[in-house]
Order: C-alpha cells, then structure tokens, then sequence
C-alpha cells in the first residue's frame, strides 16, 4: 500500500493518484540506508601564517608558499598518505588505508614525527632554516 502524503490514505500500489483527495503520489524510491564510518584526516598549517601572509602581495604568498606545498606533499606521500587539498596554508590529508582507524599510529610513522627530516624552510617565518 502507498500512503498519501497529504492526506494519509493508503492506497493500491498501482494508483498514480490518491483514491481521497487526488494528489499525486511519490513513486517509491530506493531506500536509503544509513551508515557509520570512522574518518581520520590529518590537518595542517604554518602557525602564524595568516597574520604575515596579510602584508604580502598574492604573488609573494603564493611564492613562499609554493616549496611548502611541495615539501608537505613529499612528506605525506612516503609513507603512503594522500593530499586531499591544501586550503591557504593549511593542508587535508589522509593517512594510508591500513592506518586510518589509528591516527597514532600514522602520526608515529611520518618522517617527520621521526626526527628524519627538519622544519620546513620558509623565506620570512621563524622556521627558516
């Protein structure tokens, strides 16, 4: 039986229309199931950032910024991670499949978390090396 959604009656399931009031009824659709995942993203960024990037021209952010996205996408893709996107600065990414349910455990696996590489140089930050 499909049910009216103005009226409520039930109707056949061949009826096009409501037997009651004549609206038309919703063809019955695929039902939609429901389900729950476990998402780990790793989100990055310069601190500071923003607040020196506003006394640049666009040219020179992007500039500074270029050998950073770089460096950042190397470092992620190692040891089997993937970018999703970098936003301004700030970069989304997920670590390699097997260690999405533990980010621990892919924060411990980086090269970087390992002491095996240094900051990140960057003209006109703190961190330059």
């Amino acid at each position: 039986m499909t049910v009216c959604l103005q009226c409520g009656q039930e109707n056949p399931e061949i009826a096009k229309c409501c037997l009651a009031c004549g609206a038309a009824l919703a063809a019955p659709g695929p039902t939609l199931e429901e389900e729950r995942k476990v998402v780990t993203a790793l989100f990055a960024d310069i601190v500071g950032s923003p607040a020196s990037a506003e006394r640049m021209d666009p040219e020179d952010v992007r500039a500074r910024l270029a050998p950073y996205y770089g460096r950042v996408r190397e470092e992620l893709e190692s040891f089997g991670g993937t970018v999703e996107k970098f936003i301004g600065d700030a970069v989304l990414a997920q670590p390699p499949t097997e260690q999405r349910r533990d980010l621990r455990i892919s924060t411990r696996r980086t090269p970087a978390a390992k002491g095996k590489t240094g900051p990140i140089p960057l003209r006109g930050n703190r961190y330059e090396e």
